[in-house]
């Protein structure tokens, strides 16, 4: 059988685009840990080819140490670190930067692979093509989030981490979902549901990624360590610093630990709220079955994501629950994507 770019679907490319997905998945989460364990800012320069490899030698390790304690954070927060230590952040974040540097690889080389069989179908190349080009652009946003912690801070800006999260997250949907459509095919026009399901659909994964975006400027200002009680914060129901005096509404929004906090939660409960509605009016609607399936899928993942992110408060962000809670949210976003997916294509 000879193959070629008119090709309605490949479970080849199906497969490939959904392993990278999984990679992209890891990456996020490696990515929790080099943040809970303060690992960001151990490596201070960004070396695309030659970075690849740790330090090989007594002297190597000296000097890499030796360009840490030249930043704020080893001033400011672990002044006397031993070189044992380092090594273990160190660790942390060279293995984040290699799960990048193997993303783009096993990106990059199978799809070049496929253009030049042409076992590829045509409308996924521009597809694919852009794919690509974030994941490079990718590597650019991990280093400007990096910069931001090597001169003025102690860590990296809030809003370059959420960035940084945000162009993983969407990275990691656009497999998701070429994925679906590389093993079933493209949507047949008159076979979705009305226009009102599948906009709502993608107002719902939508809803997810922003969520995690206001769950990233949590982590970045490090506000997961205060307001540890539930459901008040610090027996308030709206937190008197939520902006602190002299700040405006961006700064506010963005560095601020009572208002980054309430935003997430706030967030979360109307997330709830909205995921327990959509699956009632799926199943009263009479939807198909696999829509209603996965409309009830995302709202238990939903709720299991915030009971988890409520324990994860209380016990002031250990790394356990930390982790676990950084990969429900890409589990909820996984649902929110199929949901949106199978909403297009209910027959």
């Amino acid at each position: 059988m000879r193959w070629s770019y008119n090709l309605e679907r490949s479970e080849a490319v199906a497969t490939w685009l959904f392993a990278v997905a999984a990679l992209v998945m890891a990456m996020v989460v490696v990515g929790g840990a080099t943040r809970l364990t303060g690992s960001g800012l151990s490596i201070t320069e960004w070396r695309p080819v030659t970075g690849a490899l740790p330090p090989l030698s007594d002297q190597a390790w000296i000097a890499e140490f030796q360009k840490y304690q030249r930043i704020p954070q080893y001033e400011f927060v672990n002044r006397g670190m031993t070189l044992a230590a380092f090594k273990s952040i160190y660790w942390w974040e060279w293995a984040h930067r290699l799960l990048g540097r193997l993303v783009g690889v096993v990106f990059a080389l199978p799809f070049v692979v496929f253009l030049v069989t042409r076992t590829i179908p045509r409308r996924m190349i521009w597809r694919c093509a852009v794919i690509l080009l974030l994941g490079a652009a990718q590597g650019a946003v991990g280093w400007w989030m990096v910069a931001s912690g090597l001169a003025d801070r102690v860590s990296v800006a809030p809003e370059r981490l959420a960035t940084h999260l945000g162009l993983a997250l969407i990275i990691f949907c656009a497999c998701v979902w070429n994925g679906l459509e590389a093993w079933w095919g493209k949507a047949r026009l008159g076979y979705g549901l009305p226009g009102g399901w599948r906009a709502f659909g993608l107002v719902l994964a939508a809803f997810v990624l922003v969520q995690s975006l206001l769950g990233a400027l949590v982590a970045g200002n490090a506000a997961g360590l205060v307001y540890n009680d539930w459901p008040l914060m610090n027996g308030q129901v709206f937190p008197r610093d939520y902006a602190a005096a002299g700040q405006g509404l961006w700064r506010t929004l963005l560095h601020s630990q009572a208002a980054v906090q309430f935003n997430h939660r706030i967030g979360a409960y109307l997330l709830f709220f909205v995921a327990w509605v959509f699956a009632a009016s799926a199943q009263r609607a009479r939807l198909p079955g696999p829509v209603r399936a996965l409309a009830w899928m995302f709202a238990l993942a939903v709720t299991a994501q915030a009971v988890l992110g409520i324990a994860t408060l209380m016990s002031l962000v250990p790394l356990s629950l930390g982790l676990a809670h950084q990969i429900g949210a890409v589990l909820v976003l996984t649902v929110a994507v199929a949901l949106a997916w199978r909403i297009r294509r209910p027959a």
